[in-house]
């Protein structure tokens, strides 16, 4: 006697309905849009104190400004790096390593034109002795270092969804699901130089 096809297919059908869940489950779906979400807010938090070093920015110029014949240059070099920072945004949902880039180019701009300026400011005893900009060059301290932390988070949460993705089985899956491998922030161009200090 043969089986009911239209009957078999329904049933099939149905099993595969029930069954879909627990595959993807297994397969890791679950897991890779976790660990997404984990890379996304990361950026997130990198852009969040980015962009509190910038806040910092036009108090600290404001603060300059006072000092008497400050070099123009080096708070118009700040105020232009500022600006082209700001601009460029890590957007997360084309998180490219092209993209990745170019943020990280603007920040590392600013944050070099900021270092010039903290040297500049050295010259200036009565600046130096000004509690408004002690206080505002910790806080920029501060954001360096809190800059640095979130990056490593990022650099962490990064390469977790990464091994996540393409180790098995999760890799027979991942691309299927739009999954693909996120860029790393790296270090600054010439950091593995060790600078010559001369006495």
């Amino acid at each position: 006697m043969k089986p009911n096809q239209p009957a078999f297919k329904f049933l099939f059908r149905s099993l595969l309905i029930l069954l879909a869940p627990l595959a993807l489950t297994s397969c890791g779906y679950n897991s890779m849009v976790t660990k997404r979400e984990a890379v996304d807010q990361a950026a997130g938090q990198v852009q969040n104190v980015y962009q509190r070093r910038a806040d910092l920015i036009p108090n600290l110029v404001a603060t300059v400004k006072g000092a008497a014949n400050f070099e123009q240059k080096t708070l118009t070099d700040v105020i232009a790096a500022r600006a082209s920072a700001t601009q460029v945004k890590l957007n997360v949902d084309n998180l490219s390593e092209e993209n990745l880039a170019k943020f990280q180019k603007a920040q590392d701009n600013l944050g070099s034109t900021l270092s010039r300026l903290l040297v500049v400011s050295e010259n200036y005893p009565n600046l130096k002795s000004n509690a408004n900009f002690m206080q505002l060059s910790a806080e920029l301290e501060g954001s360096e270092n809190r800059i640095t932390v979130e990056r490593m988070k990022f650099n962490q949460a990064v390469q977790d969804f990464n091994t996540t993705i393409q180790t098995f089985p999760n890799n027979l899956m991942a691309s299927s699901f739009g999954f693909q491998k996120k860029p790393y922030f790296a270090a600054k161009a010439g950091a593995d130089v060790v600078p010559e200090v001369k006495f």
